[in-house]
């Protein structure tokens, strides 16, 4: 059995691709035994001028450059392109363009686990981008059926705050941890039965036991999915 290859677009920050590699090759040994790890590429591009261009609002300029990243994993042999970022699915429909080789979205494995748990309304924590803008929200809603509730306007912006000025440089703070299980509780209140954490550097501040909610974490079931599909195809 040869596995396929698992390319992946990094850098959006990149501890949260150090924990993809991590979690790619660990659940890779896990279905594999031995000494197997994954196969896989990775595309690392530039944090800064990627979270200037957000600033901006200029998705299409973005969209231009993860999609060459994606063309840049497929002609180096990628069976299948992943986004190492929630809020970059932002411009996803520009990189399925670009490729011939499969996209793998990373709420869908979300959306699908949140369904087979009988979850049929989440909380969501995200960049604000994630928690305001309809990419995200609408197809987890349009797609798996699950009605996703956000924080409100402070709560969003803190969520957001603690994302690109702790989390995007590596710092892990408790009162940080407090202020996300107090918007867990707040969720948890207005009608939320689980928690996603819709950005890939949240799994580095929010544990399940971290939680008052079950915790949905879209790295990890981003992953998972990948590795899944890399071995059955």
């Amino acid at each position: 059995m040869v596995m396929k290859t698992i390319g992946v677009i990094g850098g959006m920050s990149w501890e949260s691709s150090a924990e993809y590699y991590r979690l790619l090759n660990r659940n890779t040994k896990a279905r594999l035994g031995g000494h197997h790890n994954a196969r896989s590429l990775m595309v690392t591009v530039d944090f800064a001028g990627v979270e200037a261009l957000q600033r901006a609002g200029d998705w299409n300029a973005l969209g231009a450059q993860m999609a060459e990243a994606a063309m840049q994993l497929e002609r180096g042999g990628a069976g299948i392109v992943l986004l190492a970022t929630n809020t970059m699915h932002r411009v996803c429909a520009a990189i399925e363009a670009a490729i011939a080789v499969p996209f793998l979205h990373i709420a869908d494995p979300t959306g699908a686990a949140l369904k087979a748990a009988g979850v049929t309304c989440a909380g969501l924590l995200g960049t604000r981008y994630t928690m305001e803008l309809d990419f995200y929200v609408g197809r987890l809603h349009g797609r798996h059926g699950i009605e996703a509730v956000v924080p409100g306007k402070q709560d969003r912006e803190d969520v957001h705050r603690i994302i690109y000025d702790e989390l995007c440089h590596g710092i892990v703070k408790d009162e940080s941890r407090r202020v996300y299980q107090r918007v867990i509780e707040d969720l948890e209140a207005r009608g939320a039965q689980a928690v996603i954490l819709g950005c890939t550097e949240i799994t580095l501040l929010i544990g399940a036991g971290d939680s008052a909610l079950p915790v949905f974490d879209t790295t990890a079931l981003h992953a998972q999915a990948a590795v899944d599909w890399a071995i059955e195809g």
